[in-house]
């Protein structure tokens, strides 16, 4: 659905891109991870070519928006839904008309814009709400607002920058859970930026995690769990260094299987647990052990690979 290769964007001396690639599925939720100054708000606004890249290209559902001149690119935006960190609505206007602005900027006419509004408003949860004014909402309240503003041409994406850093973790939540029943229910494409974890762990389905301009790992949640080294699982499951001889176990699907005692009974050896922790990813149950062997592990560590663990053994 999104596909963005060669990125490269420059402000002054200051590199904000830096060869950027990127691919987004089709009806996934796809997290770009970074902190502040990582170049994340910089690669979603190229997106949707609100900030033009100096070099590379944006292609989104088959349209390469690089190429287009102005008005196709308004048209092309049309597609593309935004939602803001600090919700950015009109307060000389009421809830209905913040959701109905763009339709009226897209010539939609009056009835059907009425019908829209509601359907919307419904959708995300403020039903009744439309003649309010934002002054009257609260942060979580204030963001459906956007998500609705956001949802009014039928976009098949929505992006979202940092939309729930400033709520408070239980409406963080709820805003988390609002955007997981739209990709589910309408089929979104849903591309977030987050410089929080726990969104990712929440709700996405890939994750790109950038730095200094460039993403240093891409790819479905999945994937890289199972990728030696990966820097999202460390991050996910901070465990101390290892030391030589330690061995970390990764895994996926296997959370509820009792493969340790399986290994005990199996290969009469003892097993030391150091540490660990289990993990909800992206619908599947994740996990990470660090332990220690008595005796010879390879047979153990072996039996263990063939069940399709991640076996990690410190030099």
């Amino acid at each position: 659905m999104i596909q963005a290769s060669g990125l490269r964007k420059q402000y002054g001396d200051t590199v904000a891109l830096d060869g950027v690639d990127l691919h987004v599925r089709r009806g996934e939720i796809f997290g770009v991870l970074g902190q502040s100054g990582a170049g994340k708000s910089t690669l979603l606004r190229c997106v949707n070519l609100l900030e033009r890249p100096g070099a590379g290209t944006v292609t989104v559902d088959g349209q390469v928006l690089t190429r287009l001149g102005d008005r196709e690119l308004n048209q092309a935006r049309q597609r593309i839904g935004m939602i803001h960190q600090h919700f950015a609505l009109l307060s000389s206007r009421t809830v209905a008309g913040n959701v109905a602005f763009p339709l009226e900027v897209m010539g939609v006419a009056r009835a059907e814009r009425e019908r829209r509004v509601a359907e919307l408003l419904d959708l995300v949860g403020l039903g009744g709400r439309g003649g309010d004014r934002p002054n009257q909402l609260s942060g979580g309240q204030k963001q459906r607002v956007g998500i609705a503003r956001a949802l009014a041409g039928n976009p098949s994406v929505l992006l979202s920058d940092e939309a729930t850093s400033a709520l408070d973790p239980a409406t963080t939540a709820s805003i988390l859970d609002l955007l997981k029943r739209l990709n589910r229910e309408l089929g979104l494409t849903i591309l977030l930026i987050t410089h929080e974890m726990n969104v990712v762990k929440a709700v996405c389905d890939s994750v790109a995690i950038m730095s200094g301009g460039r993403i240093e790992e891409s790819g479905t949640i999945a994937e890289l769990i199972r990728t030696p080294g990966a820097r999202l699982t460390r991050e996910i499951f901070p465990l101390p260094a290892p030391a030589p001889g330690d061995i970390t176990l990764t895994f996926t699907g296997h959370a509820d299987e009792p493969v340790i005692s399986e290994v005990v009974r199996k290969f009469d050896t003892d097993v030391n647990v150091l540490g660990g922790a289990i993990e909800d990813l992206a619908g599947s149950r994740v996990g990470r052990l660090r332990v220690t062997f008595s005796g010879d592990p390879a047979p153990a560590l072996d039996y263990l690979r063939d069940k399709g663990l991640l076996v990690e053994v410190a030099s």
